[in-house]
């Protein structure tokens, strides 16, 4: 029952921020305006940028609402959410006056939140082995660098992925309910209210952001729900994980990550800096293939419920 009201609690919060916070977006002209020439922006009307402060909002105060204990982890996830926020914001600003905001203190903000994260102690510590039974504990540099590349690696592809109205989002909300569904299964309380919080916040985030989208969470949104993904995987799914289990929440977040691994390739094949965005996502080129926006999202949507089911499979496999 207190899954179900987090999940309520959450969803309310944000369904209920959205329209006012939409309403001050335009008094403060902080909205994403359609570009000429710009293939990304597929919009014809200038949209808010404000669900990031409402999907933040639901987010923590229904956190803090049904934690046990104010701890250093949980102080850790907060100040790197509001970091990511914060440079997330600035970023927005700078959107929405037809400027782009420089890569490297993006780049430095996101490896700090993550950081911050490893020395609260929420790492990728090490795994099973499942011939043996023993834990193979791995070195602390590897332990510090898997955990920094997969919280930024996380909170880049969400970001990436937010291209198309009710994409990001909804990959989110099918990523946190298979979070969810790892964490009830390892008896990870903790993650797992995380992660209907998380699905609460997303899901109501999407009453206003399906296509034809009233309101974008920007920057500022898109790397805040990726740094609270990959800190749920962190705290849940690669905890007591084996070899082949590594792969549940991989699995779980496969179509963000697997498509912008694609993309970070092209870029670098290509001679461009990884984060010059262009139009080379998998939505993108799902236009160009001729189908209507409604139909790429509806297909990664399968896509990711696709792999998302794989991923609990190979939970219930114990492997």
């Amino acid at each position: 029952m207190s899954y179900v009201i987090a999940f309520l609690v959450s969803f309310a919060i944000v369904y209920l921020l959205i329209p006012p916070l939409g309403r001050l977006a335009f008094r403060l002209d902080f909205v994403d305006k359609p570009r000429e020439n710009v293939e990304r922006k597929i919009h014809r009307k200038p949209i808010p940028l404000t669900a990031s402060y409402a999907i933040f909002a639901g987010f923590i105060v229904t956190y803090l609402f049904y934690l046990k204990g104010f701890t250093l982890q949980t102080g850790a996830i907060i100040l790197g959410s509001l970091l990511l926020l914060a440079i997330g914001t600035v970023d927005d600003w700078y959107k929405t006056r037809g400027k782009d905001f420089p890569t490297l203190p993006k780049f430095l903000v996101q490896i700090s939140a993550a950081v911050i994260v490893y020395a609260a102690g929420i790492t990728f510590s090490g795994f099973y082995n499942p011939i043996t039974g023993g834990f193979v504990n791995l070195p602390v540099w590897l332990q510090f660098a898997l955990t920094i590349l997969w919280i930024f690696g996380v909170t880049t592809v969400i970001n990436f992925s937010d291209g198309m109205d009710g994409l990001a989002g909804g990959l989110s909300a099918i990523s946190a309910g298979t979070l969810f569904v790892v964490a009830l299964a390892k008896g990870q309380s903790d993650s797992a209210m995380m992660a209907i919080i998380l699905v609460g916040v997303t899901i109501a985030y999407l009453r206003f952001n399906k296509p034809p989208a009233q309101v974008f969470m920007g920057d500022a949104g898109a790397t805040f729900l990726g740094f609270i993904l990959a800190v749920i995987a962190l705290d849940g799914a690669f905890k007591q994980a084996t070899v082949l289990s590594i792969f549940i929440p991989i699995l779980a977040l496969g179509v963000p990550i697997f498509d912008n691994l694609f993309v970070v390739v092209k870029r670098l094949l290509g001679g461009k800096p990884i984060y010059q965005a262009d139009a080379s996502q998998a939505h993108y080129r799902l236009l160009r293939a001729g189908l209507s926006p409604k139909q790429a999202v509806a297909f990664l949507y399968l896509i990711s419920g696709v792999l998302s089911l794989s991923s609990i499979i190979l939970l219930m496999l114990q492997v």
